[in-house]
């Protein structure tokens, strides 16, 4: 029986397997190449003889040099190969590649709630902000209060969420980057999902105090103006007799917003309102061939129906800044991509770490030998719409269409600033497999292989394993992507990771010192 393997470009000098199970010594493949060794599935395999120093190309690309010879029909992995330098900043196609014509998508809607400031959101929440992590015990306590006793009073409420973390005070607070998480916790309160109500826990003698945290010139729009600007609860203020009294208080402030939340209804939008971010976590090498392309065809029709699409993760696309800079829509575009690209080098070399930091065992275990291996597969989620906007950390997104939403590849942090920049959705990708989620909005799970889909069969939202064997496209899964995107948008679907309550920490990019 002969196996196909796969291969990305005509150049290409090896391909992947894609047999469940990876493919035994000896095991002939698509013309007549017998394998020298057993290869596991999503692993490469040299299609013909390699010489030491020698590029090896995937995706048209080289991803990197071989330290040795490596002869047709041997397993092609990490340990064989050196990583290329990294591309020059100063030397980039500016906004050279005309995006292909794709015609509008219309006639797609899904049930929202539409938030006076313009946003729509998928879920109805109660977010209760925090300006330091020193009162998150009260503030937990409280919450477990307020789902128990209040949200049932509530049906039309989703949940309450306390927007946790580990900032506020021991940091230096007017350093140069501190910025960055300040604003991210000032957009996280904005969330569409959160409805335009913005209620704070503070300790008191904080550094990051209410008033620096949510000036009243940055406070969005409210469905009902009488309501109170900055809704805060002070834990230190005198009025406070024992723990009791502080969560009482915190129960108090909520029913007001709870009150206002339950008046709100989903109604009808266009597909237009969708923000999404997308991203990968556990990725293996299969990522770049099942589910990120499916994304990325997926990413097209929503730019095609004017939503807002965000990709991110910088060191998942710094080794194809070239592509990125390339598709930008405009020079301002791509120089903005730049300054972030070089803002981030600057990051790194300053911790005297490089972007070959990125990948992980489990990475390496699922095929991707290095970060320009990975960095080809990630960039495929943005599909192959025009660039329009770069979000930096913490901002929030001003603009539609697709945008690149500067973030580390961390999962959590990722997930924390694409959250600031206004996603009402997330779609996360998975080969290794990851229970990743998180309570502000639904995360739909992607899974690149039969194997982890059928073992994860309740974590896995959406499986596109059968593009590898070929039993589906790319754009049968692009599609089923779309169509599950309403559905989970309009409340009427909820994914593994809502049932579950699988919910990861916020977890805030700080890139100043702490004190």
């Amino acid at each position: 029986m002969t196996f196909s393997l796969i291969r990305m470009h005509a150049q290409d000098n090896v391909a992947v397997v894609g047999q469940d199970g990876g493919l035994n010594a000896g095991t002939v493949v698509d013309g007549g190449l017998r394998l020298r060794e057993a290869v596991p599935q999503a692993h490469k395999v040299a299609l013909e003889d390699i010489a030491q120093g020698a590029a090896v190309r995937r995706y048209n690309v080289t991803i990197g040099l071989a330290r040795e010879a490596i002869p047709a029909g041997s397993w092609v992995h990490e340990r064989l190969l050196d990583l290329p330098a990294a591309p020059q900043l100063d030397t980039l196609p500016m906004a050279t590649r005309r995006a292909p014509e794709m015609p509008p998508l219309e006639g797609h809607f899904f049930e929202g709630y539409r938030n006076a400031d313009g946003s729509v959101g998928t879920r109805n929440i109660l977010a209760i902000t925090q300006t330091v992590q020193c009162v998150a015990g009260v503030t937990r306590h409280a919450i477990e209060r307020i789902r128990r006793e209040l949200l049932p009073l509530y049906p039309h409420v989703d949940e309450v969420v306390a927007l946790e973390h580990g900032y506020g005070c021991g940091v230096a607070i007017d350093a140069p980057g501190a910025e960055i998480p300040i604003r991210t916790l000032r957009h996280l309160a904005m969330n569409p999902n959160f409805g335009g109500e913005i209620m704070v826990v503070s300790l008191g003698c904080e550094k990051l105090q209410p008033e620096r945290l949510l000036p009243a010139d940055a406070i969005p729009l409210r469905a009902e103006p009488q309501a109170p600007a900055l809704d805060v609860v002070c834990l230190q203020d005198a009025k406070h007799q024992g723990f009791m009294s502080m969560v009482e208080s915190i129960l108090q402030q909520a029913r007001g917003h709870l009150e206002r939340l339950e008046r709100r209804r989903r109604e009808r939008v266009p597909a237009s309102e969708l923000v999404v971010g997308v991203q990968c976590g556990g990725s293996d090498a299969l990522s770049g061939i099942t589910a990120n392309p499916a994304v990325g065809f997926c990413t097209d029709l929503l730019v095609r129906a004017g939503a807002t699409v965000m990709f991110s993760e910088v060191t998942e696309v710094r080794d194809g800044v070239a592509q990125l800079t390339a598709r930008a829509a405009t020079p301002e575009v791509a120089q903005a991509l730049i300054e972030q690209m070089a803002w981030y080098d600057a990051y790194l070399q300053r911790g005297q770490a490089d972007r070959s930091a990125n990948t992980t065992p489990g990475n390496k275990k699922g095929g991707l030998s290095n970060i320009v291996e990975k960095a080809m597969g990630s960039i495929v989620k943005s599909g192959s719409a025009a660039i329009s906007g770069v979000v930096a950390p913490g901002e929030r997104a001003r603009s539609r269409g697709l945008l690149y939403t500067a973030t580390p590849a961390s999962d959590f942090i990722c997930g924390t600033l694409q959250l600031a920049a206004g996603m009402n959705l997330h779609v996360f990708t998975t080969g290794r497999g990851t229970p990743y989620g998180l309570a502000e909005v639904p995360v739909i799970k992607v899974a690149t292989r039969d194997d982890l889909a059928r073992r994860w069969h309740d974590l896995m939202d959406l499986n596109a394993g059968p593009i590898a064997s070929g039993e589906a496209s790319i754009e049968d899964k692009g599609w089923e992507l779309f169509h599950l995107m309403l559905e989970v948008a309009s409340g009427r679907q909820r994914t593994w990771a809502e049932k579950w309550k699988l919910h990861n920490a916020l977890v805030l990019f700080n890139p100043a010192p702490v004190t």
